[in-house]
């Protein structure tokens, strides 16, 4: 080797460690940075016939393994949808109060019975009359009260959709920016790594707020696909819309029908301008924005229609008369006959039935009545016959109620008559009303008035300005006459009440049956049940994300005993390399001298 070569060859050397040595400075000082990937030089031979052999840097790797990342971004939207369901179920609990205090739900309703139990026993007693009238006014203020916080968490779960949302497409755009900015960039330094990390990070928020995949491609690219396979991002994002409600109601639900829907889902438009909703076709399963959703849309709904049961049993258990009617089969069709001549006004006929999904439904039918039974079969039809029955008009009062052979089955059919009056001559009164109207539980055509009941139940302002309406059930009651009390008191602790399966309580293909206090303790229970369901996968999964995290910290985090290592062997060779490029200066000055 001559010595101009062995002075090429020590330059590239110190040129190699120099730069290896830069990336040991940059790992030793991002040590603590978060998201930081430790970096490594490759270093490859080279020769040429005037250099001779050489050295020189290929590229700036990142010492990751990519397995484990794609692994803990997958973990981590599982991670983030089981943190999100357990916070929100914890604030659901509070709700329902402290298990054992006097104010739970059910400690309440005890109050109302007991007070009811007293005045049965001392009807004539003000006090005992002011008293029952004071428990059940509290009784109606805890529903409400509950009914607002179950909607102040569904708006808290709207609020924090449009956030994530938000992040999310700030996300996506960045990763679109630095996926432009890799293009065509074969260089391979620690301007390329740094970009990579930055990318890295973004994708990170990305999997905190929904399921995702991510695909390699060329030229130190990425394409960003949801778990479902929707295309989020490339060298272009897409854009993910969402309209924040605000104050939530009960009524507010979301529907896959946008015509119907009171709420916003998540849209996904594409570079294209081609629009995908996201949520009718269930694109995001994980996440926060996957527990968020699940929360405001079934959950919550879900807690709100348990409290309105409660609140409609409650109050139709004391105000409606229901006369079963007859089973009669048509062919192959098969149903009930009812009479419906004693109905008008505020009453109903109450169909039970199971669709051809199997599940059962309980629907009370408001029409109007005024126009007689034919007008009443033509009403029901237009509005219920799409549910798979079929209404007619035999003859006379009789309306027959069939299925219409889509494999739904009629259960069971009543008409239901409601009293308005507080002196109807017996013990039904309608002690509780829908802010001051008449509570039928119908299903019309402006909605079904169950829904948000519990939100909207008061005491009759009538009973609230005279207590004595809990005794007198007409002007020739007599004094100590314990008839409507008792009535009250059997109704509210011993009445078996059937409850719409559509609450969640019993099974979509069974009503559950019982009392109201046994169907109080079924919603506290299963709803506890849940709550402690999402904790423990809460706890689950973080175990399994922070196992990941270390395993994937093992190899990309920086080792500083592995930099400082590192860095004396670069140091070795910087001398080496320095003392040939001295020993060659040497012994060019000598040569210089002797010519």
């Amino acid at each position: 080797m001559g010595l101009t070569q062995a002075l090429a060859t020590s330059l590239a050397g110190l040129n190699a460690t120099q730069a290896s040595l830069g990336v040991v400075a940059g790992n030793v000082a991002n040590a603590q940075t978060a998201g930081y990937i430790a970096q490594s030089v490759t270093q490859v031979a080279t020769a040429t016939a005037s250099s001779g052999d050489s050295v020189r840097v290929a590229s700036v790797n990142r010492l990751l393994d990519t397995f484990v990342q794609q692994q803990l971004w997958t973990e981590t939207s599982g991670g983030a949808y089981a943190d999100m369901k357990s916070n929100l179920y914890q604030q659901l609990q509070q709700v329902y109060g402290q298990p054992g205090s006097s104010t739970t739900l059910d400690a309440t309703f005890n109050n109302f019975t007991s007070a009811v139990q007293a005045l049965s026993t001392s009807p004539n007693s003000t006090a005992a009359q002011s008293q029952a009238v004071a428990t059940a006014q509290a009784l109606a203020q805890q529903l409400n009260s509950a009914t607002g916080s179950i909607q102040q968490l569904r708006s808290q779960a709207d609020q924090g959709l449009a956030n994530d949302v938000q992040q999310a497409n700030n996300a996506l755009q960045q990763i679109a920016n630095i996926n432009q900015q890799l293009a065509g960039d074969t260089a391979g330094d620690s301007a390329t790594a740094t970009l990579e990390n930055q990318r890295d990070q973004y994708i990170s928020q990305l999997s905190q707020l929904m399921d995702i995949r991510v695909a390699q491609g060329s030229n130190n690219q990425v394409t960003v696909f949801t778990g479902s396979g929707v295309q989020l991002v490339g060298t272009q994002a897409a854009q993910l819309n969402f309209s924040q409600a605000g104050t939530m109601t009960a009524a507010q639900q979301w529907n896959a029908d946008p015509s119907q829907s009171g709420l916003s889902g998540i849209t996904l438009t594409s570079p294209s301008g081609v629009n995908i909703d996201l949520t009718a076709n269930n694109g995001i399963r994980s996440g926060e924005m996957a527990a968020y959703l699940n929360m405001r849309d079934t959950v919550l709904v879900q807690a709100q229609s348990q409290l309105d049961q409660i609140a409609a049993q409650m109050s139709k258990a004391l105000s409606d008369t229901a006369t079963p009617g007859t089973a009669v089969t048509s062919g192959s069709q098969a149903g009930f006959n009812v009479d419906i001549g004693g109905l008008s006004g505020n009453d109903t006929i109450q169909v039970t039935y199971t669709d051809s999904t199997h599940v059962q439904h309980i629907v009370n039918m408001g029409v109007d009545f005024s126009g007689g039974a034919a007008s009443v079969a033509a009403q029901l039809n237009a509005a219920f016959g799409s549910d798979g029955l079929q209404f007619s008009n035999p003859s006379g009062s009789i309306i027959q109620i069939l299925n219409s052979g889509s494999g739904t089955t009629v259960n069971a059919a009543a008409a239901v008559s409601t009293e308005t009056s507080l002196s109807g001559g017996s013990g039904s009164l309608p002690l509780f009303t829908d802010g001051g109207n008449i509570f039928t539980g119908a299903v019309t055509a402006s909605g079904d008035q169950t829904v948000g009941y519990a939100g909207r139940i008061t005491v009759n302002s009538a009973i609230v300005a005279d207590p004595s309406t809990l005794v007198n059930y007409d002007a020739s009651t007599t004094a100590g006459d314990a008839t409507r009390p008792n009535f009250i008191y059997d109704e509210l602790t011993n009445a078996t009440l059937t409850y719409s399966p559509a609450a969640g309580i019993g099974g979509a293909g069974s009503a559950f049956q019982g009392t109201l206090s046994g169907y109080m303790s079924q919603m506290i229970s299963a709803q506890s049940i849940a709550a402690n369901a999402a904790s423990n996968l809460q706890a689950g999964q973080a175990v399994v994300v922070s196992a990941l995290q270390t395993r994937f910290n093992s190899t990309s985090a920086v080792n500083i005993d592995t930099e400082m290592s590192n860095l004396l062997t670069l140091q070795n060779s910087y001398g080496a390399n320095a003392r040939v490029m001295s020993t060659v200066k040497s012994m060019l000055d000598a040569l210089m001298q002797m010519m």
